[in-house]
């Protein structure tokens, strides 16, 4: 017998030139028991669905059977979270911080100076001694001598 027809329909067919018919067509073929042996290869191709069909099927009693294999006596309730509860890894991010950045700033201390802590009032205080003196550039220069003209205070 000459399959010359299904043999084309399958050339269309791996083109993606069939239509929803022809593709019928060939699954009708394929169904059938008596098939070539060239064409042998392509029946599982074409009586996949008709086999699946018949062996994938979920019997009545399937949801009976999964809640037996769980094993759970009620559904599981969905529990509130509270604010504090929502933004606790907030809270732990920011202690975090806090500590690395103590940590930091003792470590930062402890190595620059050594022995005495630096302050804030030591680098900006100056030694001064004897009396107050105004600035060089407030004083008054007196112009026969081009010296400025200090008063000198006695003690």
């Amino acid at each position: 017998m000459d399959y010359k027809y299904i043999e084309q329909l399958l050339e269309r067919y791996w083109n993606c030139e069939t239509s929803l018919e022809e593709e019928q067509i060939l699954k009708t073929f394929f169904s059938q028991k008596d098939v070539p042996v060239s064409l042998l290869k392509y029946k599982d191709l074409f009586c996949y669905e008709q086999a699946e069909t018949a062996c994938d099927t979920l019997g009545d009693d399937f949801d009976a059977r999964m809640a037996a294999l769980v094993n759970e006596p009620e559904p599981v309730k969905a529990r509130t979270i509270s604010l504090t509860q929502r933004l606790m890894p907030l809270f732990k991010a920011a202690a975090v911080v806090a500590i690395f950045l103590t940590l930091g700033n003792a470590a930062q201390v402890a190595f620059t100076d050594g022995d005495k802590p630096a302050t804030a009032t030591a680098t900006y205080q100056k030694t001064q001694q004897g009396p107050s003196v105004a600035m060089g550039d407030s004083a008054k220069v007196d112009s026969l001598k081009h010296a400025p003209a200090t008063a000198k205070i006695t003690e």
